[in-house]
């Protein structure tokens, strides 16, 4: 009898921004708002089950731009109990941008997130070199 084997390769259709900043997430979304003129507002954390244990909440933001599908979503990478991406512990937040972005754009947008003083860094961050990647998969 002849087997088939089932190749499943996660849809990675996203820009990954990963931000270092110790400030809590309603006051970096407050400043990013008035910094880059956008409009991030609070929706559902984020849950896991990690390790058949108690579910792992992450705080999380949407701003969606006016008069185009993309999403921006600031993704707290600290929870309740764990790491949104463990491999990344020194990164605070996370901004995933989905659907179209164009280049100049997310230039932009980068230097604005680096102009914040409170922001020790941020820079863009490829996707498929994270081997917790499918926790961004939402």
């Amino acid at each position: 009898m002849n087997k088939l084997t089932l190749k499943y390769e996660l849809d990675l259709d996203f820009v990954l921004i990963a931000i270092t900043c110790s400030l809590k997430d309603y006051l970096l979304c407050f400043k990013i708002n008035r910094q880059l003129n956008v409009d991030f507002s609070k929706i559902d954390e984020l849950s896991f089950q990690i390790k058949k244990e108690e579910p792992v909440y992450f705080s999380r933001y949407l701003h969606q731009a006016p008069g185009s599908e993309t999403e921006f979503f600031l993704l707290g990478n600290k929870g309740s109990d764990g790491f949104l991406i463990p491999e990344m512990k020194q990164v605070d937040y996370f901004i995933l941008i989905r659907n179209y972005i164009d280049d100049e754009d997310l230039t932009h947008f980068i230097d604005g997130l680096n102009k914040l003083p409170e922001v020790v860094v941020a820079v863009e961050v490829n996707p498929e070199k994270l081997k917790s990647k499918e926790n961004l998969i939402f």
